[in-house]
């Protein structure tokens, strides 16, 4: 009998399957863990008491921040908890000012790290956190870097676009990781304060409306 062996492409795949199957299960398990905690917590009713809502992530002027950019950072670079409900968090629990802060902070060094992470790992990585779908449509932005640049920026700067994938797919390019993080830098402050009122101000909208 002829043992068939596999090839070096025939690897990969099963390699990015393997890691995208893994991948889903947690943004899975991690969605679900959402949901049932926020419908805990409304029975709770820390959604209408906001120092209780406060005490959620401890009443440490330091531990406080600091569990909850590395929560951010975390959701950047393996979405556990979908982007929308942290950063509504953020807002919610530590005010206006200091959670645009720590949503900025958190949110910016995740987008550094997959940066980082899809430059050194490549297509195997990118696709075991995106789909083929979204790597395919955003695929032909890379013909042309220069407008992959422009239109980048443009995404960045605009809370429309899926952040993280496109991060992921500049990684595949040839533009420098400080030019990176300076459209980071500068294009990420707006799209987070508008998200987060959109989120923050549209609930509050629904919640009259339900209420």
């Amino acid at each position: 009998m002829i043992k068939k062996t596999m090839n070096w492409t025939e690897m990969k795949s099963m390699n990015v399957a393997v890691s995208r199957r893994i991948m889903n299960i947690i943004s899975l398990v991690g969605i679900g863990f959402s949901v049932a905690l926020t419908i805990y917590f409304y029975n709770l009713g820390v959604f209408k008491d906001m120092q209780s809502l406060r005490g959620l992530v401890g009443t440490s002027t330091v531990a406080g921040p600091i569990i909850f950019i590395l929560i951010q950072i975390l959701q950047v670079v393996i979405p556990i908890i979908p982007g929308g409900i942290s950063t509504a968090a953020g807002v919610l629990i530590f005010g206006p000012y200091a959670g645009f802060l720590y949503n900025y902070i958190g949110i910016t060094v995740g987008s550094l790290i997959i940066f980082l992470l899809a430059r050194r790992y490549g297509k195997p990585f990118i696709l075991s956190l995106i789909s083929d779908h979204t790597y395919t449509k955003y695929s032909g932005w890379l013909a042309n870097e220069k407008r992959f640049e422009r239109l980048f920026a443009l995404a960045i700067f605009l809370p429309v676009a899926p952040d993280d994938a496109l991060c992921l797919m500049a990684g595949l390019t040839t533009i420098s990781f400080k030019r990176y993080a300076l459209i980071i830098f500068l294009a990420k402050p707006f799209s987070i304060y508008l998200y987060s009122l959109a989120l923050i101000y549209g609930g509050t909208f629904l919640s009259s409306l339900l209420g």
